[in-house]
């Protein structure tokens, strides 16, 4: 079985111990463990890391070195350029305001309820609130777009007809860098 192989930039450092892979570069540190896949061999190569399925191959092994080879590049993308989320505030009657306040995204007044709804910010994302637009910043992909994710989430519609009530937060443009 061929190896999935991620080429290492110049300016980005890839520390591996076991299965788990630190990668440093201009914009922080990202680590990650993958010991969950224990059937999975990482090594680097001069400029490469190299995935490999250990043993006899297998579709998962071959799907799981795969989906680790592109964690491991998304690292590095997070490392060098960063990522950015922009999501869009829309509403029809009810002007909603949304607010930062520590790990937590206060949206009041969303469709006219009194009480808050509250969405969570994971890692170590930067948010900024521009007009009706909030932009979701960092270098991890996972807590970028989880942290998207999770304001989407917090302005889900459940008792009305989606259709009609288009209230809500949407995502509506992913970008590498920041």
């Amino acid at each position: 079985m061929e190896a999935r192989r991620v080429r290492i930039p110049e300016n980005v450092d890839v520390t591996i111990d076991g299965l788990a892979v630190t990668v440093k570069g201009p914009l922080g540190t990202l680590r990650r463990d993958f010991s969950h896949a224990s059937w999975i061999s990482i090594e680097k190569d001069g400029d490469e890391v190299q995935v490999l399925p250990l043993g006899k191959t297998r579709k998962k092994k071959v799907a799981v070195a795969g989906t680790i080879a592109s964690e491991i590049r998304n690292m590095i993308v997070g490392v060098t350029k960063g990522f950015t989320y922009k999501l869009k505030i829309v509403y029809a009657h009810f002007p909603m305001s949304v607010k930062v306040q520590g790990d937590r995204i206060l949206i009041e007044n969303f469709a006219g309820e009194r009480g808050q709804r509250v969405a969570k910010i994971f890692g170590n994302c930067k948010i900024s609130i521009q007009g009706d637009d909030v932009i979701v910043k960092g270098i991890d992909l996972r807590d970028v777009s989880q942290t998207a994710a999770s304001i989407e989430g917090a302005t889900n519609v459940k008792s009305k007809d989606p259709k009609v009530f288009l209230d809500g937060i949407f995502l509506y443009e992913r970008m590498e860098g920041m």
